[in-house]
């Protein structure tokens, strides 16, 4: 009788690489969570700011760097190694919307470099990162809000009930560049160099809200008729607020960046449309918060335990409190001044509880292991 061979041991080096086997792109989450806690607290009015608002914001600022460096190092790693779990990713119609979050990692730390990152590594290097991950960010966001769609249509086979708001996340990434465009915009040569990329932060404002408009009555119409989300996605409704804030922020930060660059009256147009666009979706988010809220509520006292989808409360709810200052600006509202604030202490306390739940399931093991 012939015996079948014994299976060969794994290379050594694809061994040590075990612990990245399930690391997902959902892990970028925590960079973008991050990052935005630090960049939403250099923009609190310094009236209703706390002490050592710009140091510690510019140290939180430099933990996501750091984490953002850790993890590329990780998810390469994975690539590498575990090719067969990488595809597999991008199967999955649950995990392939997060490839969006690599693109939004890396646009939310480099706009956080020229907020408040300067602080640390100065003006220079601080416009150098901006640029390279802001150029990264941005090629791989567009490609991600096509090539996710794409395999939604021709590979995923997705049935009506499974509509959830991480549909959202491909396609809010191009926001995310919109409104850190207007950041480099007085950095490059004036005139033609300055009016492109401007315009073309308003493009992908556009190209991202237009895809969220078309998206979010998918995931509310199976909300109203399939019922609330299972217990450990519960938290990603959160992630609607999303584009609501994030667009609030690209429109702010586009007119001001538009004086100068774009010919009159376009240049003032963008004002005024940065205050009739801001204010309208600015009730419809704080509705939104509103019902996601009361849903989490209910998912807690059900049993919702933590998982990696907590990182949903945090930067959609900084998209939030930028858009809120952004507006509080624009109009003199003190009432906006006090609601940045309340928003930005609901985004540490989410931030804080987030972080807290990931490191104790790194340390156990259970947030990198194979899932159940």
């Amino acid at each position: 009788m012939v015996t079948a061979a014994p299976p060969r041991p794994a290379p050594l080096r694809t061994r040590r690489a075990a612990p990245v086997r399930y690391l997902g792109p959902n892990w970028y989450a925590s960079v973008m969570g991050t990052a935005i806690v630090a960049t939403a607290g250099a923009g609190l009015p310094e009236s209703m700011g706390f002490p050592g608002q710009r140091p510690l914001c510019a140290a939180v600022w430099a933990l996501s760097l750091v984490l953002l460096a850790v993890l590329l190092g990780a998810r390469a790693l994975h690539w590498i190694h575990h090719r067969d779990q990488a595809r597999a990713h991008l199967l999955d119609p649950a995990m392939a919307p997060f490839y969006g979050c690599l693109a939004m990692a890396l646009l939310a730390v480099g706009g956080g470099a020229l907020t408040v990152g300067r602080d640390w590594i100065g003006a220079g290097p601080a416009l150098a990162l901006d640029t390279v991950l802001f150029t990264a960010g941005t090629v791989i966001g567009l490609a991600a809000a096509v090539a996710v769609p794409y395999l939604m249509v021709a590979r995923h086979r997705i049935e009506p009930g499974q509509a959830a708001p991480v549909w959202l996340l491909p396609l809010v990434a191009p926001m995310v560049s919109a409104a850190q465009a207007p950041l480099l915009v007085p950095h490059l040569p004036a005139g033609q160099a300055r009016e492109t990329l401007l315009f073309a932060g308003f493009a992908m404002f556009g190209l991202s809200l237009l895809a969220t408009l078309a998206m979010l009555p998918l995931i509310l119409a199976r909300l109203i008729t399939t019922g609330p989300l299972p217990l450990p996605l519960t938290p990603t409704l959160f992630l609607v607020l999303g584009p609501l804030g994030q667009s609030t922020t690209a429109v702010a930060a586009a007119a001001n960046a538009a004086p100068g660059v774009v010919p009159a009256p376009f240049d003032r147009g963008f004002g005024v449309f940065a205050v009739l666009y801001g204010i309208p979706t600015l009730g419809f988010a704080l509705m939104w918060l509103a019902l996601a809220v009361a849903l989490v509520v209910r998912a807690r006292r059900r049993g919702m335990g933590f998982a990696m989808t907590w990182w949903a409360f945090t930067f959609p709810v900084g998209t939030c409190v930028t858009g809120v200052e952004a507006l509080a600006r624009r109009t003199g509202l003190v009432v906006l001044d006090g609601l940045a604030v309340v928003l930005y202490l609901l985004l540490v306390s989410a931030w804080a509880a987030a972080a807290v739940g990931t490191g104790r399931g790194v340390v156990s093991g259970k947030l990198l292991a194979a899932p159940r």
